[in-house]
């Protein structure tokens, strides 16, 4: 299943599924805003093996110039995706496409601060069992106790979060 009703949060299963559509994504966006980008990488908990996520697939395109994210908005529009500035996350372009959203980038400058959180914190959780697990009980338990409120799940994601990003100086 690929897919988040707006105002829904839940989790399901980790699925091999979320790799292969990632791989069909990028390929897609690298034919229309290759010569703008440096990287594309798969982020999130849609990119960590064996761990539940909402299912939905986060990517972080990486820009050689941050000013080339506008540049990037009509062809991206033609893929589906919609444009929501760069007020609603800090420092990157953000869009989405779906309804229910299944995918969302996340388009970053190189070698931007917040770029390297993700990929660390996703880097992390992949080599470390136990704290993978450890995120899979806590995302769990906040399901519940957010009651399909999104902005709470997230919020009480961020203890955590911090406390594996302080594991490495970014």
């Amino acid at each position: 299943m690929l897919g988040l009703p707006k105002g829904e949060v839940f989790l399901i299963p980790w699925t091999n599924k979320w790799e292969k559509e990632f791989i069909v994504e990028k390929e897609r966006m690298q034919n229309k805003i290759g010569k703008y980008i440096v990287a594309v990488h798969h982020i999130g908990s849609t990119a960590i093996k064996n761990l539940s996520a909402k299912p939905i697939i986060d990517i972080a395109v990486e820009l050689k110039d941050f000013e080339d994210g506008d540049k990037c908005r009509t062809p991206l529009e033609e893929l589906g995706y919609s444009y929501k500035g760069t007020r609603v996350l800090p420092d990157r372009h953000y869009f989405t496409k779906g309804d229910p959203r299944t995918h969302q980038i996340h388009m970053y400058q190189s070698g931007n601060r917040y770029l390297l959180e993700q990929l660390f914190f996703r880097d992390y959780l992949r080599e470390n069992e136990t704290a993978r697990n450890q995120y899979e009980k806590l995302k769990q338990e906040l399901i519940s106790a957010s009651q399909g409120n999104k902005h709470k799940y997230a919020q009480d994601k961020t203890d955590f979060v911090k406390a594996i990003l302080n594991r490495k100086n970014i």
